[in-house]
């Protein structure tokens, strides 16, 4: 015998096809000899191969105190046997193998989203050691080692691009199908393939550190959680099962058929209904991992499906989060845009807020120099900053600051401000010597997909959706006005998400919060359901998020609710298929029409319509939200990033 008859005989078909060997033989014996005695023999045989698992299986489970449903096949087919019945047992144990078997092979199929993860876990590492290039395994690869990249080879490490240009596929970190092009500067995940040009990545994580370590780990842990609604089959089950074996000991007892009883045991099994749930389960967030949405177990996909109301954060999620310069407003008629620019620019230099970047970039961009670090830097907490550069005093910030500095506004800098805020922009009053000298305003971009991921929210029976920001007033309207969201709550500290969240949950609703997974942790935290937005790379999300969406795609939040209501819409059907069948079935047997072995055939059947209405999940869906119409651009207004 070859490994590969070897592996086939261990697997999980093994059993079923030694057993149906002999039933094909007995009866071939009975039509060929006419030795009912032989055939008999054979029957046995058939029913102990078969049953010898199942009965082990059984004696496990009472040994952990459970009354499984394999003792219920056990001991039909035990009795079947002392009754004669040789047939009856070993059809009962042939087809219960069957459904193991059936079940094994789903389960693993279902699975495949983790073993096509696992798969693409690289084995080896080009790295640069005393200026050679040295092949050795993956988990080798030291941190900061430089790792080399060519067309065709998987990334072996987490890291950073320090020399070269190329094209890796990421769809099994992010479920994106397009090559992502990527420089120096730019972070790459373990696990990815070059389909071009050739990278130098320092490591930064390496092998159980890796996002594609973390992923496997995460699914491992999400196929096996259970659902609230599996965890009440479960316990159904464990009262179920005895029950049916008293009833069909009473039914013995009360009639004087045996025949009868051991055939409510066959019936009685509740196998469909015990595996409607897990597989729905692990097929839901197999498929969900393929397309870069990870759920961290059953019960967030079911939580998912009853989500009516989606809070998001605005930077970063609705927004690109990569603020910019848009204007520059000189009020100053003796100055023009590079002097205030120049000005905004040099006290800028010595802040670390994230409004001074965009300004220093921009500075840096049109070729703006600037008279060095500050000699004094000021922070102003809510207002701005002040700073002294070549022993000139210079205000950046808003209308507050001016008053607070007691510089007068003669040229209409607040009104200014006001204009651009309600524009969506950030703007920041420059003031030099006391005396006003223009205006810049520094913006985000809202991202292309927000206002179409609102409106697959809706479609996706999300009633409303609410954005929480630390922003202006102004400028949230402004983005709530692009992006299509139904309310807008500004001007929120960390602990005010806390409690927009837990007053929409005391208002009835099921409610995800999608963040970052740091700045937003109370609130996603609180929610029903936490979500964070482009958790590639980021350890803190992939750990603690209930669903992490790997890459940076909004459209993956509609589809991931999609996808968990038509789980839950699985689980129910098969619930129904499972109890209609066994209703049924109990009928047919007090009515006289249902023999043990047509019995456990129409069970049987009722576990492969559960398996393969389970098995549809794994299909991949374009758009598991119904679309009204083509897609159109949103607008892509500034956002305002963050204020002083």
């Amino acid at each position: 015998m070859n490994r590969r008859q070897h592996s086939w005989w261990r697997g999980p078909w093994g059993v079923p096809t030694g057993s149906g060997a002999l039933i094909l033989l007995a009866f071939g014996v009975a039509r060929v000899l006419g030795s009912d005695a032989v055939s008999n023999v054979f029957m046995v045989a058939a029913a102990l191969v078969a049953g010898v698992p199942i009965a082990v299986k059984a004696v496990r489970a009472l040994t952990a105190k459970v009354i499984s449903i394999d003792l219920l096949v056990s001991v039909a087919a035990a009795g079947a046997i002392v009754i004669g019945e040789y047939w009856e047992a070993a059809a009962v144990t042939f087809l219960f193998a069957v459904g193991h078997a059936l079940e094994a092979r789903t389960m693993n199929k279902t699975r495949s989203a983790l073993a096509e993860l696992v798969a693409v876990a690289p084995d080896v590492a080009v790295v640069l050691r005393d200026g050679e290039q040295v092949e050795v395994p993956a988990a080798a690869v030291r941190t900061g080692e430089t790792v080399l990249v060519k067309n065709g080879a998987k990334v072996p490490v987490d890291g950073e691009v320090v020399a070269g240009s190329g094209a890796l596929d990421e769809a099994s970190i992010t479920g994106e199908s397009m090559p992502a092009e990527k420089v120096e500067g730019d972070l790459v995940y373990a696990g990815t393939v070059s389909r071009g040009g050739f990278l130098q990545v320092r490591a930064t994580g390496v092998g159980a550190d890796t996002t594609l370590a973390r992923i496997i780990h995460r699914v491992e842990e999400a196929q096996d959680a259970k659902a609230k609604t599996q965890a009440f089959i479960d316990r159904f089950s464990t009262w179920y099962t005895p029950g049916i074996m008293a009833l069909a000991l009473v039914v013995g007892l009360v009639t004087g058929d045996v025949v009868l009883a051991l055939t409510l045991l066959v019936i009685g099994c509740p196998g469909a209904l015990v595996i409607s749930i897990p597989v729905a389960v692990v097929a839901g967030i197999g498929r969900a991992a393929k397309d870069g949405i990870l759920i961290k177990g059953g019960e967030f996909l079911e939580s998912s499906a009853r989500i009516d109301v989606v809070a998001v954060d605005k930077t970063g999620t609705l927004t690109e989060g990569r603020p910019y310069l848009t204007d520059v407003v000189v009020l100053d008629p003796a100055l023009d845009r590079a002097q205030v620019l120049t000005w905004a620019a040099a006290a800028e230099a010595g802040s670390e807020h994230p409004l001074a970047r965009p300004v220093l970039a921009a500075a840096v961009a049109e070729g703006v120099g600037t008279p060095g670090l500050p000699e004094v830097t000021e922070p102003v907490p809510g207002k701005g900053i002040v700073a002294v550069v070549g022993g000139r005093r210079i205000l950046v910030g808003n209308a507050a600051l001016l008053a607070v500095e007691g510089v007068a506004d003669t040229v209409g800098a607040a009104l200014t401000a006001h204009r651009l805020a309600a524009a969506g922009r950030t703007p920041m009053i420059v003031a030099v010597d006391g005396a006003v000298a223009g205006v810049v305003a520094v913006a985000d971009q809202v991202r292309e997909d927000a206002a179409e991921m609102v409106r697959r929210l809706h479609a996706a029976g999300v009633k409303k959706v609410v954005m929480l920001t630390g922003d202006a007033p102004l400028v949230a309207d402004a983005i709530g006005a692009v992006t299509g969201v139904d309310e807008v709550r500004a001007g929120l500290l960390p602990e005010d998400k806390l409690d927009a969240v837990r007053e929409l949950q005391a208002q009835g609703h099921t409610v995800a919060m999608v963040g970052d997974g740091v700045n937003d942790a109370p609130a996603l935290a609180t929610a029903d359901v936490g979500v964070a937005m482009g958790a590639a790379g980021s350890a803190v999300a992939v750990e603690t998020a209930d669903i992490a969406l790997m890459g940076d795609n909004l459209l993956r939040l509609p589809e991931a609710i999609g996808l968990a209501k038509r789980t839950v819409s699985v689980m129910r059907q098969n619930i129904t298929v499972a109890l209609v069948t066994v209703t049924l079935l109990l009928a047919g047997v007090f009515t006289g029409g249902v023999t043990m072995a047509i019995g456990m055939l129409v069970h049987e059947v009722s576990v492969l319509v559960v398996i393969a209405n389970a098995m549809r999940l794994l299909r991949r869906r374009d758009d598991t939200t119904p679309r009204a119409q083509a897609p159109q651009k949103a607008p892509t207004a500034p956002v305002e990033l963050a204020t002083r």
